[in-house]
């Protein structure tokens, strides 16, 4: 038993430690956040109210079916139900029945208010997907500026280990009195100024890995992380394209505009619905219905009055009633007139907001491609100085180790060459984030491998 329970504490512990070791790739995130975004959740209780309004649109097209019962005692004078004879006796009364109303037409309002609810529930559904879109980028950049603010860090520390071998040897030098004291303390002033650089750098990471953690609704900011993968920029075959070829491509599948041309769609029958009040309405009607009372009293075969009992009663004073009612508008103080003005107004509202919005898609894509394009630029001039700050340093150590050069001027080489290895860093993944934004827009998958 003991051997038993061990093992299965042991068990548990290993996976707590799993569980706090994970590392989540940016597939995984994605995934974590439209499983448990709140946001998401609203939406998609709001596409179960849409399904809803598809059974209600149905169901205005079956008849309806009621019943109805009633009891009554009457002390005083009163009527005998079947003699109409007077009386002062207590008079009980029972009554009951089923009716039943069908729409037989309504100038089309009943058909288009169906088409109306399934085009919402569209609707619904293209705006829980653009949702899900504006989620994954967001996830994407919060990924990529947790990777970019470790790569950074990595950086900052093999700076300091190299400064801290300079540090050394510069002790060593200054102690043999090959150098003087101020060098020293110049060395010193450079490492402490990395130390701070290494701290702010890690207080970032765990700034951007909380911000992801928050929008993946994960409580346990402290053991969340993401993998650490050193990502590449990645060839695109978007960057062939031209804003206008992106942008029509976007047309025909952005969410974002299917909403808004659904929207434009809703608004249109609406429209027909507002119309179809100025025609007559044509409903049937079936009613059935029995009562019972004890005053009842009916001739019999020989003409003598008699009480049937309560069954015989339902079946004698039954009765069946149907027929159709035909409702013809003429006027109704101007309500179908304006509704339908509303309507049309709604109509151009709708309209103008799927101008808009392609607009503002086409702008959004402008501006995608003008970011690639600057930042690809700057990616590429931030590796070019680099590239010259890290010869700078080089030709600069190689004098300051045979005295040419005293050592605040080497630790401003220093210094110059972490700031390039930062920028490079740093344009890195922007460039990539654009990229991946400006592919977003052409209708590729956001993936990092």
């Amino acid at each position: 038993m003991k051997f038993k329970l061990t093992l299965l504490l042991l068990l548990f512990s290993a996976g707590t430690l799993f569980a706090q070791q994970k590392k989540w790739t940016l597939e995984e995130c994605i995934l974590h956040a439209e499983e448990n975004n709140i946001t998401i959740a609203q939406f998609e209780l709001d596409l179960e109210n849409a399904s809803l309004d598809i059974s209600n649109a149905q169901g205005n097209f079956l008849p309806n079916l009621n019943g109805q019962l009633s009891a009554s005692n009457n002390v005083g004078f009163s009527i005998v139900p079947g003699t109409n004879a007077p009386t002062t006796e207590s008079t009980f009364r029972a009554n009951g029945g089923v009716s039943s109303n069908v729409t037989l037409f309504n100038g089309l309002q009943n058909l288009n208010q169906l088409r109306r609810a399934k085009l919402n529930a569209i609707a619904s559904q293209y705006r829980l997907d653009d949702l899900k879109d504006d989620i994954r980028l967001a996830v994407a950049n919060a990924y990529l500026t947790i990777i970019s603010n470790k790569e950074t860090l990595t950086t900052q520390k093999a700076q300091y280990a190299v400064t801290e071998q300079d540090l050394k040897r510069t002790a060593e030098l200054v102690e043999a009195g090959v150098l003087p004291r101020g060098d020293l303390l110049e060395i010193e002033s450079t490492a402490a100024g990395q130390e701070q650089a290494i701290v702010n750098s890690q207080n970032l990471v765990l700034i951007s890995r909380i911000s992801l953690a928050q929008l993946l609704q994960i409580s346990d900011y402290e053991s969340f992380d993401v993998a650490e993968v050193d990502y590449e920029v990645p060839p695109s075959e978007v960057l062939n394209l031209s804003p206008k070829e992106i942008f029509a491509k976007a047309l025909t599948f952005r969410n974002d505009i299917k909403f808004s041309e659904t929207n434009v769609e809703i608004a249109a029958k609406d429209l027909q619905i507002s119309k179809g009040a100025f025609l007559p309405t044509l409903s049937g009607f079936f009613n059935y219905s029995s009562g019972y009372s004890n005053r009842n009293q009916i001739p019999d075969v020989n003409n003598q009055l008699f009480r049937p009992d309560f069954i015989d009663q339902l079946w004698i004073f039954d009765g069946i009633s149907y027929g159709a009612q035909l409702n013809i508008p003429i006027f109704n103080r101007f309500v179908n007139k304006n509704n339908v003005k509303r309507a049309k107004i709604g109509v151009q509202r709708a309209e103008l907001q799927l101008e808009q919005n392609k607009l503002d898609l086409e702008t959004n894509i402008n501006q995608a491609y003008v970011d690639v394009n600057n930042f690809a630029k700057a990616y590429e001039a931030a590796q070019k100085t680099l590239e010259a700050r890290r010869l700078a340093y080089d030709y600069s150590k190689e004098r300051y180790d045979v005295g040419l050069m005293n050592a605040f001027d080497f630790s401003q080489a220093q210094s110059r060459v972490d700031n390039a290895e930062a920028n490079v860093v740093r344009t890195k993944y922007d460039y990539i984030f654009r990229l991946k934004v400006l592919e977003f827009y052409f209708g590729i998958p956001i993936k990092l491998n």
